[in-house]
């Protein structure tokens, strides 16, 4: 009896797509594998160029898309909760949350990023969480360095993922390790491009890849950055024509009046801040809030997501849609932004109240978008130098690494106009 009851259970779902026309992929607690509903929902978008809803708010941000038998399928192997449900229901539940009285929305999902992550071809003995997450989730990723910006390649692609990366050309302040071969390699990669494109020393090699970056972001691109790329880039920027290194990066000693001369007009989302030129500090600026002006250890360290209206907010909206609120913790080289740094104008997605500090910002840019996530990696407190890379297969419900792959749908959805 059982070995018949299995068979017509998987019949009976497949005869009534005739009448079952929705797919509801839920991204509230029922969902087995959230990270890799997105990448179910890239790889829609991208194969099928059929548009999808974005339930903002509703059930976690859940997806809904047409039925196909194709994606049933594909989200079986894939390991992929899904609903299937009439078109009537659709209809219902886009009804229910297009009522003036609640704080949901609808965003159509329609077409599939290019997607490029910014990344040294040297090996680092360090690893990359958007990169993790991208693979886990089946997302495709071309990897481009300073000789692919400085190329003029960038304006091939929607979405640009800065990682792990020093703009200001001092190889991560991570000088104590010189005598390292990942160290050396790094070095030796960042000099041979330098001399290819005629720059006199790393440093400006590295403001010029920055001011191509913020070029992209200005033209109508996508960037999301992590860790010290956050940082950096915008000390870079507002940097510039200013020696802020010390003799062993650039072979000149760094101006004693630096930090009265930096342009904050330059950045895109920092100001006020002070540099930190000594070479054995491993902190860039005072915009990163220390261990010690933070006052939290790992088991009491969370962040909050704020809610945004869904209907007045939706780019915020949808960069925190999320099935939890309260988000751990985690560590990274620059680990959180100090409040009184961040411009005005700049969304502050979610922060740690009791450490005044921002962990996750958004804003414009010119045509653009950016957004800046504090921290390394969102399964692992305290990454450190040489560690195996987490495996995600521990962690298919993060709500860390949600916010990441928010980020890489968010350039998908339709364009209209927004309060944000």
């Amino acid at each position: 009896m059982t070995r018949l009851f299995i068979p017509l259970i998987i019949f009976l779902t497949i005869s009534n797509a005739g009448w079952a026309n929705k797919l509801l992929i839920p991204m509230d607690g029922s969902q087995k594998n959230h990270l890799k509903a997105y990448g179910i929902s890239y790889w829609i978008l991208k194969n099928f160029e059929m548009e999808m809803d974005w339930l903002l708010n509703y059930r976690g941000g859940s997806f809904m898309v047409p039925f196909n038998q194709k994606f049933a399928a594909e989200m079986t192997v894939r390991g992929v909760s899904y609903e299937v449900i009439s078109d009537a229901q659709g209809g219902q539940i886009l009804a229910e949350i297009s009522a003036a009285d609640v704080n949901m929305d609808a965003v159509k999902l329609q077409k599939a990023p290019k997607i490029a992550v910014y990344s040294p071809k040297s090996k680092l003995p360090w690893d990359d969480a958007v990169t993790l997450v991208l693979t886990y989730a089946e997302i495709p990723y071309d990897v481009v360095y300073d000789d692919e910006v400085l190329s003029t390649k960038l304006p091939e692609y929607d979405w640009l993922h800065l990682h792990h990366e020093d703009f200001t050309g001092q190889f991560g302040k991570f000088f104590q390790y010189k005598d390292f071969p990942w160290y050396r390699e790094q070095k030796r990669e960042a000099e041979n491009i330098a001399e290819k494109f005629q720059f006199a020393n790393v440093p400006q090699m590295k403001l010029a890849v920055a001011k191509r970056i913020a070029e992209f972001v200005s033209g109508g691109g996508y960037m999301f950055a992590m860790c010290n790329a956050t940082d950096t880039f915008d000390i870079a920027l507002a940097a510039d024509g200013i020696d802020i290194v010390e003799t062993m990066y650039d072979g000149s000693p760094a101006d004693p009046t630096a930090n009265n001369k930096l342009n904050y007009g330059n950045t895109f989302a920092f100001k006020d801040f002070k540099t930190i030129p000594y070479p054995y500090e491993i902190e860039f600026s005072d915009i990163d809030n220390q261990p010690e002006e933070r006052g939290v250890i790992e088991s009491n360290d969370f962040f909050s997501l704020f809610q945004f209206s869904a209907k007045w907010d939706p780019v915020p909206s949808m960069l925190t849609q999320n099935h939890q609120t309260i988000i751990k913790g985690f560590l990274g080289q620059t680990t959180a932004f100090k409040n009184r740094v961040v411009k005005p104008e700049v969304v502050i997605l979610a922060e740690n109240k009791s450490s005044k500090e921002a962990r996750y910002i958004h804003s414009t840019h010119g045509k653009g978008f950016f957004t800046f996530y504090g921290g390394h990696d969102p399964e692992d407190y305290q990454h450190r130098v040489g560690e195996e890379p987490t495996d995600l297969n521990l962690h298919p419900n993060s709500a860390g690494y949600r916010l990441i792959l928010n980020n890489v749908l968010f350039p998908a959805a339709k364009k209209k106009k927004l309060k944000t």
